[in-house]
């Protein structure tokens, strides 16, 4: 027997029982897809400007561009939005369902910015996609550390050079989290971190690794050597040395830096660097993805 399904809350409904968690009504704009036609919004109604942080979010171009120049990004998921919050990261508004609603109430209620509200196909209308990981919170993007007080105190050190997939990047923070990389480097051609995509496959590590974006590469390799660093580049070249090998004498500080997806390091990177160090193949493979190779090492150099 098939189990009816249940009607929507009214909007009434969704008001009273946000004002039982302590969720104020003022704070709570719906809208449908009449309101993004028109700038007028009714009282407790969205208008379309009000929801402009949302828009177009599959657009990549358009989203990586805007996005750090408007000083936001995108949170995605209850659990992104919940490590968002735990990491100190400050909302500029929220977009869900009146379904998902509740499930991020008590963090809701912790501040008092807008919470827009809309239907399913408003809500997919707007984004580009149907939303079924409960909400988006627009975040203010946090001012990032200088590197070099960034690495002050670090041992291990991940740099990421000129990797451009938003999937990569996200996967490789979530390695460096796991398995204890104290600072992530990105060189100033690589994917940023905080893009909605990066941050999901991250799992919100993104939030939890600290990490800053280099001025100059590869330079800037010189000024990690001068601060005590052994650089080392993972890269299949004659002279590489086994990872296995290199982690067993590995010293006290030790930055590695990962290449492109395609063409891994740059020559000159790699001329710049301490050491080049491989993950051994067999079985006829002879690469990893770069968010792969991230995992082995970052396991096999990990510091008790």
């Amino acid at each position: 027997m098939n189990t009816p399904a249940k009607a929507p809350l009214t909007r009434q409904q969704v008001i009273d029982r946000a004002g039982e968690l302590g969720i104020a009504a003022e704070r709570l704009r719906f809208f449908d897809e009449d309101a993004l036609t028109g700038e007028a919004a009714a009282a407790g109604r969205t208008s379309a400007s009000e929801l402009s942080d949302y828009t177009q979010l599959t657009d990549v171009g358009l989203r990586s561009v805007r996005e750090p120049a408007e000083g936001l990004f995108i949170a995605e998921s209850s659990k992104i939005i919940r490590r968002a919050h735990a990491a100190g990261m400050v909302p500029r508004s929220y977009l869900t369902s009146p379904k998902w609603l509740f499930d991020l109430a008590d963090v809701i209620a912790g501040n008092d910015v807008p919470i827009h509200i809309g239907t399913d196909s408003a809500v997919e209308s707007l984004t580009g996609f149907h939303l079924h990981r409960g909400a988006l919170a627009a975040m203010h993007r946090p001012q990032l550390p200088d590197p070099a007080s960034l690495v002050e105190t670090a041992r291990r050190i991940v740099v990421i050079e000129d990797i451009v997939d938003h999937t990569n990047v996200g996967a490789i923070f979530r390695s460096a989290a796991a398995f204890g990389v104290d600072a992530v480097l990105v060189t100033p051609r690589c994917a940023d971190p905080l893009y909605r995509r990066s941050i999901r496959v991250s799992m919100g590590t993104v939030f939890q690794v600290p990490w800053a974006r280099i001025e100059s590469w590869p330079a800037d390799i010189r000024t990690l050597q001068e601060s005590g660093f052994h650089v080392a580049a993972l890269a299949l070249d004659d002279d590489s040395v086994a990872l296995r090998d290199f982690a067993a004498t590995a010293p006290e500080r030790t930055a590695v830096v990962f290449g492109t997806e395609g063409e891994g390091l740059r020559r000159s990177t790699i001329r710049a660097c301490d050491s080049t160090v491989m993950i051994p193949m067999s079985g006829g493979v002879d690469s990893l993805n770069v968010a792969a190779a991230s995992a082995v090492a970052c396991f096999a150099l990990q510091k008790d």
